[in-house]
């Protein structure tokens, strides 16, 4: 991803904290436009990333102005795939991170977490619990605190997700893109990025229309959206299979709101049941091993068709934000 360096927090001559994340593959699957009537969908694979997942390119960008800016030491909560992208990256700069994660992360994530060196602390609750007690141990520990939107700068990794959809089309926009939404830093750094394309002149086409999709049983955003609210309020009780949608109180979660409104587009839930049945189309049709949360922007799209507000002949773009296998 950092060969869009001009687009990017990166001083001339400066190295970046790197593992080549990035540069994934939008791949065709024309099976399913044909059943939808569609002109043309693809999925995006950010499986392929260095440390499985879309996190590597946030945390790619965040450890790299942290680590020279002075950082000694880095924490976060997650919900699975930022820890494993933070421990690799904290370890790639030599520095040391402690990580917080629910007890109920599956245990392939946890043993990732540890296999990168990072200090593992387990936390009875969800992500927002685990960000209580990793914020506290910022402070107390002089470490940086890497957390969603707690610092500038894994937004700007994020967004080279809509750099490389918008090249891989020509410079183009598709019409609607739709993405999995947890913290939410996918979704806003596509939207930010996609309208600085405009501004530099190199794309000339409308926004492409975003969708944002949830867990039924963790839909902050979609409730707020469906609400006509411009901020979301924190989910009570949230349960769900696909652990990065497991976000109750999404910090971001007023901007991804405008995004959704700014791009004429929608918010929304899916029941976990169509999002495992998504994951696995996507495995047979398109040989993309897909997690639950990209699983569920397939559940998702059908529904859109269905209710008319994707349209007959429309080219969509799908997310899949992290690896099957790390479920597994």
């Amino acid at each position: 991803m950092w060969r869009y360096h001009d687009w990017m927090p990166l001083k001339d001559g400066e190295a970046p904290v790197s593992m080549g994340e990035g540069a994934t593959p939008m791949i065709p699957v024309p099976q399913y436009a044909s059943e939808l009537g569609l002109s043309e969908v693809w999925i995006k694979d950010e499986a392929l990333n260095a440390t499985g997942s879309f996190k590597a390119r946030g945390m790619s960008a965040a450890i790299t102005r942290a680590a020279a800016a002075g950082a000694k030491a880095f924490s976060t909560p997650t919900a699975g795939n930022a820890g494993v992208a933070l421990s690799a990256y904290g370890g790639r700069a030599g520095l040391p991170v402690t990580v917080f994660a629910p007890k109920t992360t599956p245990s392939t994530i946890l043993t990732q977490i540890k296999t990168f060196g990072a200090n593992l602390e387990l936390i009875d609750g969800h992500i927002g619990d685990c960000g209580k007690v990793a914020r506290a141990f910022a402070a107390e520990h002089d470490a940086f605190d890497v957390s969603t939107l707690r610092e500038p700068y894994r937004i700007e990794g994020k967004k080279t997700m809509g750099l490389e959809v918008a090249e891989a089309l020509g410079w183009a926009f598709p019409d609607a893109l739709i993405y999995p939404t947890g913290g939410g830093t996918g979704l806003i750094g596509m939207w930010k990025v996609f309208k600085e394309l405009k501004e530099a002149g190199w794309v000339n086409d409308e926004l492409p229309r975003l969708y944002s999709v949830q867990a039924d049983g963790c839909a902050p955003v979609v409730k707020a959206f469906e609400n006509g609210a411009t901020k979301t309020d924190a989910w009570e009780n949230p349960k769900t299979i696909a652990w990065g949608l497991r976000v109750p109180a999404p910090l971001g979660g007023a901007l991804c709101l405008r995004a959704l409104k700014e791009t004429k587009g929608t918010a929304v839930a899916v029941s976990d049941e169509d999002a495992t049945g998504g994951a696995t189309s996507m495995a047979h049709t398109a040989s993309v091993d897909a997690s639950p949360e990209g699983g569920a922007t397939l559940a998702a799209l059908c529904r859109l068709v269905d209710e008319g507000q994707i349209e007959k002949g429309d080219r969509v773009v799908l997310f899949n934000t992290g690896a099957g296998w790390l479920y597994r």
